[in-house]
């Protein structure tokens, strides 16, 4: 019965993933648009939420984050930023 017990305490917490550990990965999708990262926030944020109550949006030095997180986790994360160079 501890196996059980320690092996599932051991499940949960890896479990645990915050917005540091997302960004620590490579990207799932990466995209480019010609929108301002501001409009393409405020165009996506609404489909968020509806997707998700706990949806967030926070401006950052470089553009905008959308964050859904639940119970100290990260489970979705989207930055949207400027970036310099050729649009394709």
């Amino acid at each position: 019965m501890r196996i059980l017990i320690g092996a599932l305490a051991v499940a949960l917490l890896v479990g645990c993933v915050g917005a540091g550990d997302l960004e620590q990965n490579e990207p799932s999708i990466s995209a480019k648009t010609t929108k301002d990262p501001k409009r393409y926030a405020l165009c996506v944020f609404p489909k968020w939420q509806n997707a998700r109550t706990d949806a967030s949006m926070a401006e950052t030095e470089n553009g905008y984050r959308l964050l859904i997180a639940s119970h100290s986790m990260a489970d979705e994360l989207l930055d949207i930023v400027r970036t310099t160079g050729e649009v394709l």
